[in-house]
């Protein structure tokens, strides 16, 4: 069983980076057709699928955040990371990290979830 835990954030002050990491356990995340994903929920809005890592290493962002967004990995630590930099209270979420095998850009595919963490962007 594939189990996600995210870091938790809390507070991060407007401009700032955000970095959240996830720990993957049950599963490698090298592990092949598993794509690894950060997902967040916008008050009063639907999930937003932000990028995801793939078993390969290959990375993919959706439009709107993408340029100040950036996913790693540590295949070390089975971890892997989102960093969103310049941020303002607009991307006060509660942020996933999730998981599936196969590709999708559709929140509703993933199987896999961490419980999420509430970032708040302080004005």
């Amino acid at each position: 069983q594939v189990q996600l835990q995210e870091s938790c954030s809390g507070l991060v002050p407007s401009s700032q980076t955000l970095s959240l990491t996830c720990t993957v356990s049950g599963e490698s995340i090298t592990t092949d057709f598993y794509h690894w994903t950060w997902i967040r929920q916008l008050p009063g809005k639907g999930r937003e699928w932000m990028g995801a890592i793939t078993f390969t290493g290959s990375i993919y962002y959706h439009l709107a955040p993408r340029r100040r967004a950036s996913i790693s990995r540590d295949t070390s630590k089975n971890q892997f990371t989102l960093h969103l930099n310049s941020v303002t209270p607009e991307d006060t979420a509660v942020y996933y990290c999730a998981a599936r095998r196969g590709w999708s850009d559709s929140s509703d595919d993933y199987l896999y979830w961490g419980q999420g963490t509430q970032v708040t962007v302080s004005s």
